[in-house]
């Protein structure tokens, strides 16, 4: 595995499994598999309803606590809850998280932001994140954090790299983990000619040049699945590296495209996935 050095002197592993819309009982099982087969960092969120379920599948993959990096994610509605670090904690039954996120600029987001600094004291955090935060609500947490987060997780792939943002984060050593890292499966983004051309070079399909090619940015990336298949081949992208020509050829095919829009009724849809509702 390879790691990232975080801007406190933690390590994370590049390469991660996601659960984003993925049921609890498939998430209970794509998380067991996957730490079997070598992953070491899960990423989930109280927003996703299966914290619980990515929990059961942590302790029936018989994988030592302290070698997962476990990361996941307080909604907006939380934000004011003084509970909420515990009450994620207890839904994953775990006494720490390696990362928490704020997972979205909405509400009251600065007590978010101060609630996990307090927790990060506590140590109930090992680093905080931010989700979502472009633009004008990283620019205005800049001037208010008293502990600079260690993570930012954003839409990132190659028709949208997010250089701008990098040379902020780069800053301030703010590591980037990338959601829709495979452009959420466009077949335009995976059947470019390069990928194509350079996965016959190197024995691999499309979608792990592509997931190299983020590794090798420095991004963290945390597909999704619950094909084990999938997940396995997700996994074996660490053999083979991309030369400079390479990987600024992929840098070429940025369009500044998002698959994504954020929009402020999008996340009062959202809002209703609370984690009440998850009883598996």
């Amino acid at each position: 595995m390879e790691f990232v050095t975080l801007n406190n002197g933690n390590k994370c592993p590049v390469i991660g499994i996601g659960t984003f819309m993925i049921s609890p009982a498939d998430a209970e099982v794509s998380v067991r598999e996957a730490l079997k087969m070598g992953y070491f960092c899960i990423d989930t969120a109280a927003a996703y309803v299966n914290e619980r379920a990515c929990g059961r599948g942590i302790k029936e993959s018989g994988v030592a606590r302290e070698n997962i990096f476990i990361s996941t994610k307080l909604w907006p509605s939380e934000y004011e809850n003084e509970n909420a670090v515990d009450e994620t904690l207890e839904r994953l039954g775990v006494d720490y998280v390696d990362l928490l996120y704020l997972h979205q600029p909405s509400g009251n987001w600065l007590a978010g932001y101060r609630m996990l600094e307090k927790a990060y004291k506590e140590g109930k955090i090992k680093a905080i994140g931010i989700s979502n935060f472009e633009g004008k609500y990283i620019e205005e947490l800049e001037t208010k954090w008293e502990i600079v987060p260690q993570f930012i997780q954003v839409e990132a792939h190659p028709y949208f790299a997010q250089n701008e943002l990098c040379k902020k984060l780069n800053e301030y050593g703010i590591k980037l983990t990338s959601w829709y890292p495979l452009g959420h499966g466009d077949k335009s983004l995976i059947e470019e000619p390069v990928f194509k051309r350079l996965g016959e070079k190197y024995g691999k399909s499309p979608a792990q040049i592509i997931l190299r090619w983020h590794t090798q940015k420095g991004f963290v990336v945390i597909p999704g699945s619950k094909n084990i298949a999938h997940i396995k081949d997700n996994l074996d992208i660490l053999d083979f590296t991309l030369t400079d020509d390479e990987m600024e050829e992929i840098a070429s095919l940025d369009k500044g495209v998002r698959y994504y829009n954020r929009t402020d009724d999008a996340l009062a849809g959202f809002a209703a996935w609370q984690p009440e509702y998850e009883k598996a």
